[in-house]
This record gives structure tokens, sequence and C-alpha cells, in this order.
């Protein structure tokens, strides 16, 4: 049976309402526990870049589920239903896909995550038995799908992603679509104005198509900015940046008082 957490996230999540999340790249399930205790609406596990397998992956979302106030979500490696359909047997409530570059590989990717007749999810659920009942299909209604924007194809084509049927949203990787829209290096200067053009741009198809718009961030201040410029959710990045942040920043306060 879906969890009342879950069906509160996704249908936050289609009404378009504000929500903000945490990242997290390390195999560390303590951590991730305590993290998800902290009141984040979701908790996004890395599977593309993060810094843990299978087992990690299954280990964070148990963590996660044992916060009771956040919900699960997965980037997955590749929009490939082998990976999806793991992640979501796994106990995932959804899926963030990387490099979708047009409609098409939307349509794939929200194929991969829901069970027929709505797409071609195989029937084998692991971990998920808590979300999905003898009826499978009803586990659609709470399986959430987003597409990233961060390909110079997929920035050409977010209008016909984000209308993709089936799809819940679009999420922005910054430092891959800073270099798609030309920079050298994420946070690159030099285009900035094209970088800010782009999100408004990744916004405003998400909103005429009706679904969530959603963004990386480094920190708190700048997903506030960001919610407050038409995204819809927010993720603050993360566990392995804020562990080396607050080491160094303790460094320098002990020396500067020795």
């Amino acid at each position: 049976m879906t969890s009342p957490v879950a069906t509160e996230f996704a249908r936050a999540i289609r009404a378009r309402e504000r929500i903000v999340g945490y990242w997290i790249t390390l195999d560390s399930p303590p951590s991730t526990e305590r993290i998800a205790r902290l009141g984040y609406d979701y908790v996004c596990l890395d599977a593309q870049h993060g810094l843990f397998g299978y087992s990690g992956m299954l280990g964070g979302l148990t963590a996660i589920d044992a916060g009771a106030t956040s919900v699960g979500l997965v980037r997955v490696e590749a929009n490939d239903i082998t990976p999806i359909g793991k992640a979501l047997d796994a106990g995932a409530s959804g899926i963030i896909v990387p490099l979708v570059d047009s409609a098409a590989d939307a349509a794939s990717a929200v194929a991969s995550a829901k069970y027929p007749p709505v797409g071609r999810r195989s029937y084998g659920p692991m971990r998920s038995t808590l979300r999905v009942g003898p009826v499978p299909a009803e586990a659609n209604d709470t399986t959430l799908v987003f597409a990233m924007i961060e390909t110079p194809e997929g920035l050409a084509n977010v209008e016909a992603i984000a209308a993709t049927p089936g799809l819940d949203g679009v999420y922005v990787g910054p430092s891959d679509l800073a270099i798609a829209v030309g920079a050298a290096f994420p946070g690159d200067p030099a285009v900035e104005t094209e970088f800010e053009a782009a999100l408004v741009r990744v916004a405003a198809a998400a909103a005429a198509a009706g679904v969530a718009a959603g963004i990386h961030t480094p920190h708190g201040d700048v997903a506030a900015r960001r919610l407050g410029e038409g995204y819809t959710f927010a993720t603050v990045a993360g566990d392995l940046n804020h562990l080396e942040q607050a080491a160094a920043d303790h460094l320098t306060r002990a020396r500067a008082g020795a």
C-alpha cells in the first residue's frame, strides 16, 4: 500500500507546490537517515555520479523511509528500463532521468517506470511491496518521473519534453546545462546571460505544460531564489559538499583562534 507521505508528495508535485529536497552521493545510510529526519520534502540518491552501488541505494532508500517524513527519489544512471526498474523496486517513489534529449526519450522513461497498461515496467517488487499491492497498475498513480534538461538537444526540445504524457516534471542539471550553452566550466561567468535565459525557458515550458520544474542548487539561498523565479522544487546539494564545507569552516575557525 502506498504510504501517506508518498501520496501527499505526488499530489504536491502535480499541484506545482513549492518543495525543497536534499541530494545524497555517499554510501552512508546513518547520515542519510539523519538528513531525512530534518524535514526536507524529498531526499534524492544520486545513482549516476554518486559513490554507491545497488546495495548502497537500497540502504539509502531504507534510511530515508526510516526518517518517515521525506520520500526517496533516485537519479538513475541511465534512461534504461533496467536501472529504472531496480531503483523503483528498491523503494524509490520516483526517478530523475539524465540526458533526456527529446520527447521520445521522455516517453521511454515514463514507459520504463510505469506498469502495464500505461508502460512496460516488469512486475517483481522486492522492497517496493511497501508501495505496490496486488494490483500493480495502482502504483502508477504515485510513481513520479522527471526528465533532466542538461544537453543542447534537451534545451532545444524542452517544450515537447515537458508536454510528454505521464511525465511529472523537468529537472535542470545546472553544471551540464551551463556547458550546453557554451560554458568552459560550470559557473562560467562568460555565459551567465545565456544560462539564465535557459533557466527561464525551462521554467516557462514546465508551466505551459502544467508540470513541475525542478533544479539542483548549491545551497539554500540559491534554492530560495530559484523557487522565487518560477521553479516549483529545488534540491539543496549535497552531503559530500556540505561535509567538506563544514570541516573546512571549523578548521579555519580553530586556527584563527589559536
